[in-house]
């Protein structure tokens, strides 16, 4: 076993690091990995994201730039390849994960946000091309959205209290990282190396419905994945046959992969070993 937990990983690096472990796990259920692609989305569309991330990465570490301006500059980054959206939700994780150092600084960066940091959140946002099936007020597809973001002086850690109900994602900037801590502490318990991730993963999907698949096939397909995956941890079903189910149906649990980057980002830079 060998640890990440050295002077010689930077914050960039870790995050890095961690993006790159989630992808590469499998089998994830339902998600791209080593070993399947979607038609227009691939393993390397998200290799290429985690590699052309690092100065925006580094800039965080180093204390430049708002919050806003490094999320949407991490996307316009990562939007040069034809796959589409591959990791804005473990961006909104992991930026203000490296600029805090740590929860508790990631808080306090959060804590805060501004006005500004709301509206290039919502640029950023519309960079992805990401369209859901509910609309809330605050749509990023509304022009009039920034005009309300100004007059009501929303903060993007407002905007995320608004999301949060319906966001997972959004919920971890509200609630301290509680899902990410969570997720920390279960690869420790799972051991070390791609073997924990998978089973950290399932653990989360067991218990939370995905955000990201109730904004696209709806509440009761996300609860439909929740009971699979208990199948899985009780035997009843093999997680091959699991991920065969959930892509064929195309059925990803993106919101869940996005906090598991953030996890294995805490974990290894709590001398978790991924090797």
């Amino acid at each position: 076993m060998s640890s990440t937990n050295s002077p010689s990983i930077t914050r960039s690096e870790r995050a890095q690091l961690a993006m790159m472990l989630e992808v590469t796990a499998y089998p994830k259920p339902g998600n791209i990995d080593r070993c399947h692609d979607y038609p227009s989305t691939r393993l390397e569309h998200f290799l290429a994201s985690t590699i052309l991330v690092r100065p925006v990465f580094e800039r965080a570490e180093r204390g430049e730039g708002s919050i806003g301006d490094l999320i949407r500059d991490a996307v316009k980054a990562t939007n040069v390849h034809g796959g589409g959206n591959t990791h804005f939700g473990a961006f909104l994780l992991l930026i203000p994960l490296i600029r805090g150092g740590d929860i508790t600084g990631a808080q306090q960066v959060i804590q805060q946000t501004t006005v500004d940091d709301a509206v290039t959140f919502y640029e950023a946002f519309a960079l992805t091309r990401v369209r859901m099936r509910d609309h809330q007020e605050l749509d990023v597809n509304e022009p009039a959205t920034i005009a309300t973001l100004r007059k009501k002086k929303l903060t993007l850690l407002d905007v995320m209290r608004h999301s949060a109900p319906r966001d997972m994602v959004a919920r971890e900037w509200t609630n301290g990282f509680a899902l990410t801590c969570l997720g920390a502490a279960l690869l420790a318990q799972h051991g070390c190396g791609r073997n924990a991730i998978i089973a950290t993963f399932l653990d989360l999907l067991a218990t939370e419905p995905d955000t990201f698949i109730i904004k696209k096939h709806g509440p009761d397909v996300a609860q439909e994945v929740v009971q699979h995956a208990r199948e899985v941890k009780g035997g009843l079903q093999t997680l091959a046959a699991f991920d065969e189910t959930c892509i064929a149906r195309g059925i990803n649990p993106g919101s869940l992969a996005d906090i598991l980057i953030a996890s294995l980002y805490i974990a290894l830079g709590e001398g978790w070993a991924w090797d």
